[in-house]
């Protein structure tokens, strides 16, 4: 159950943080919005890290996990900013949304078992994931909009967010969760925002300020539900945690009028019926 709640709450928060960024990079571009998203999570995460100190199990291994978690993650938002920027929302988000089932499928490839029903759920789930981030002109349109540099963008991002959502989970079975998120916003701060300021060339405007600050809150607070899950299940709450994609197909339709194609109503039909059903499983 509480790997199912923390892959629902990391859904919430990377939903708002979609959001916000969604709007940010259009502001001041990819590298920027990234920046100061990690300048905000490190802002946020390196109080609790230095209560924490240094913890009894931080060794050779869990050192790699760590710089993987955090070398995934920051290069899969690069390149997911970078999708986004030169190709279509309903086109790249359902590829992004597939980390969790790239997640889950290394946890299975390294031993982690799943029962026949929980493991049919999450093929379910993640099917309703991609459907529900579909927008309304793919269907038809696809040929005309479609992007092969934003797909391969996609693709490498999934791929990236997949590794990291992964190397997250073991690392917090083993460490405290505030080190499970340290090394993104370590990463993202002194490998790339620091060096843009040096070069002047790292943007911030007024309306963008609160878009970073509350994107960089939600990045921080779903790692945080995500690695409180993974701990009790990394395949389970990575694939539920990738809902983010549906969850803002639906806040799009509430803040902006977006409307739903009969596919993302059946995606998201298929997402609510699979989570009830793991759930009953789970418990």
């Amino acid at each position: 159950m509480i790997a199912i709640l923390g892959g629902l709450g990391a859904a919430l928060a990377w939903s708002g943080a979609t959001l916000c960024s969604s709007r940010s990079t259009r502001m001041i571009g990819a590298w920027s919005v990234l920046s100061w998203v990690m300048v905000v999570g490190l802002a946020i995460v390196i109080v609790p890290v230095l209560a924490v100190g240094i913890p009894d199990g931080l060794d050779g291994g869990s050192l790699g996990w760590l710089a993987l978690a955090g070398a995934g993650n920051v290069a899969g938002l690069l390149l997911a900013y970078s999708a986004l920027r030169i190709g279509k929302v309903g086109i790249v988000a359902p590829i992004l949304s597939t980390e969790g089932a790239v997640a889950a499928l290394i946890a299975v490839a390294a031993g982690e078992h799943l029962s026949p029903g929980s493991g049919a759920m999450l093929c379910v789930i993640a099917a309703g994931v991609v459907a529900a981030g579909v927008s309304r002109d793919v269907e038809a349109d696809a040929l005309d909009e479609w992007s092969l540099g934003a797909f391969g963008l996609a693709v490498a991002a999934a791929l990236a967010f997949g590794c990291s959502l992964y190397a997250t989970g073991r690392v917090s079975t083993s460490l405290p969760i505030a080190w499970a998120i340290l090394p993104a916003r370590l990463i993202g701060t002194f490998a790339i925002a620091v060096p843009l300021a040096a070069a002047r060339s790292l943007r911030l405007t007024r309306r963008s300020l609160p878009l970073v600050v509350a994107g960089g809150a939600c990045e921080v607070a779903g790692f945080a539900l995500f690695a409180v899950g993974a701990r009790h299940g990394i395949a389970v709450s990575a694939v539920l945690a990738s809902q983010f994609a549906a969850i803002s197909a639906v806040a799009a339709y509430v803040l902006f009028r977006e409307r739903l194609a009969r596919l993302q109503l059946a995606g998201v039909v298929a997402i609510v019926c699979g989570v009830t059903v793991l759930t009953v499983l789970q418990a």
